[in-house]
């Protein structure tokens, strides 16, 4: 009886371990079906990211792409828009010869435009790399072989030399060195003369440094002007010039002998009668007038053709109220007649003599307007701010020659004489009423 019990209760648990030993394996086999299950729906939740993922990319590129396109404007002025430059374009410079426009932008390239394409519809340029480096200013040598370039990030100054090809084209070699670096503040402008015997660079603080051809300094200026705002060299190769937190602008000879050796810097004439400090100025072809704009909301022409060894001053043609900013930019056409100045994105157009306000181009570029300048035969008025070049046609240059040819044939009492200026004036309205009448680019 004992032994029955005792067997019956060993097979008691023996049962119980069983049914143990399974619900312990079910529950494991769960568990792993959970963490399989889990898995999966991790799996699941990864493929679902990466492929939203995937979806969202071609959205941010289009958004880049979108960030990336034009600034788009239209003015019946407009003649061409110059588009090449990846980079915003910094600088601008018209080649003596009157045939080339030079760009830079930090796109680590300066691009060499012909000017005889501006009314076409394609606008070819020619590249020239600045290599571990870009560009912020570019100026053209005299005898348009030639052009100097400030380093970004080398601050200095780089030659590059146009080489023509035996089938016509040009291409670039840089020089081997680079100009020492001098400066210890920002660049503002750099300039070679016109007589080909010196170079130009200016920076923010209150220096000036004229070199030789070489990369050797031949003087150092001291503006005294606490900060400088702008500095040019004359187009007649003579003078240096320079503006900024004063309400003056100064003028220096840069004096060389008869056989060519540099002599010094002389103190030549100061611009006084602005009363804040003078963002800009600009000369004309002949250095006979120039045009300064001011803190002050105006911008004045002056008559700058003194002899001033013998103490004669420039004198005040005309004062005209402006719209201006800092870094707005001034440019006189090369006959004198007209005044532009940027202002921000804006630029507004006067006739010199008169002041009165001809155009006014409101959002010419998405940025502010880093440079402004006419072309050497004064039918083209050019501007950068953005991507693109912006070229238009000088029509308020027309009509005030029209208008000073007018004055002119009032006055004539020879006969020979009226005929040519009649003649001079028709087609001066001709030129004018094409320009007026061209399809806006």
């Amino acid at each position: 009886m004992e032994v029955a019990a005792l067997v019956a209760l060993t097979l008691l648990l023996g049962a119980l371990l069983i049914l143990v030993a399974l619900a312990v394996g079910r529950q494991k086999g769960e568990t792993r079906e959970d963490t399989e299950q889990t898995t999966d729906s991790a799996a699941e939740d990864n493929v679902t990211k990466a492929l939203a993922s995937k979806k969202q990319k071609p959205e941010k590129q289009r958004t880049r792409k979108e960030k990336a396109q034009q600034h788009s404007f239209s003015h019946p002025l407009l003649a061409a828009s110059l588009k090449s430059h990846s980079g915003n374009v910094t600088c601008l410079d018209f080649s003596s010869n009157g045939k080339y426009l030079a760009s830079c932008a930090d796109d680590r390239t300066v691009r060499i435009w012909s000017t005889k394409d501006f009314l076409d519809r394609e606008h070819k340029c020619l590249r020239a790399n600045v290599e571990l480096d870009h560009a912020t200013l570019v100026r053209f040598s005299p005898d348009s072989r030639a052009f100097i370039t400030w380093l970004a990030n080398g601050d200095t100054i780089r030659i590059f030399k146009m080489i023509k090809k035996e089938d016509g084209s040009l291409t670039f070699k840089a020089a081997p060195e680079d100009f020492p670096q001098k400066h210890k503040a920002g660049i503002l402008n750099i300039g070679i003369a016109e007589t080909g015997k010196f170079i130009m660079s200016a920076s923010t603080d209150t220096s000036i440094h004229i070199w030789d051809l070489k990369g050797d300094i031949l003087a150092s200026i001291n503006t005294n002007q606490i900060t400088n705002s702008y500095a040019a060299i004359s187009p007649c190769g003579r003078f240096v010039a320079s503006c900024g937190f004063t309400p003056d602008v100064k003028v220096w000879e840069v004096c060389f002998g008869k056989g060519g050796e540099f002599k010094e810097v002389a103190r030549a004439f100061d611009l006084k009668g602005h009363s804040a400090g003078v963002h800009s100025f600009a000369f004309s072809n002949d250095s006979h007038r120039m045009v300064t704009v001011s803190k002050d909301r105006t911008w004045k022409l002056w008559n700058t053709d003194v002899e001033y060894k013998k103490q004669q001053d420039p004198y005040l043609l005309k004062t005209v109220p402006c719209q201006s900013s800092e870094g707005s930019r001034v440019a006189l056409s090369p006959d004198g007649r007209v005044v532009a100045i940027s202002d921000g994105c804006n630029v507004a157009i006067y006739n010199a003599g008169s002041g009165q306000l001809e155009e006014e181009l409101h959002g010419v570029h998405s940025e502010e307007i880093t440079d402004l300048r006419f072309d050497i035969n004064g039918r083209f008025l050019v501007c950068s701010g953005d991507r693109a070049i912006r070229v238009f046609h000088n029509a308020p240059g027309y009509r005030a020659a029209i208008r000073d040819m007018q004055d002119m044939l009032k006055k004539a009492q020879n006969e020979a004489m009226k005929q040519r200026l009649q003649q001079q004036i028709t087609e001066a309205q001709s030129a004018l009423d094409t320009v007026l009448a061209a399809p806006v680019d």
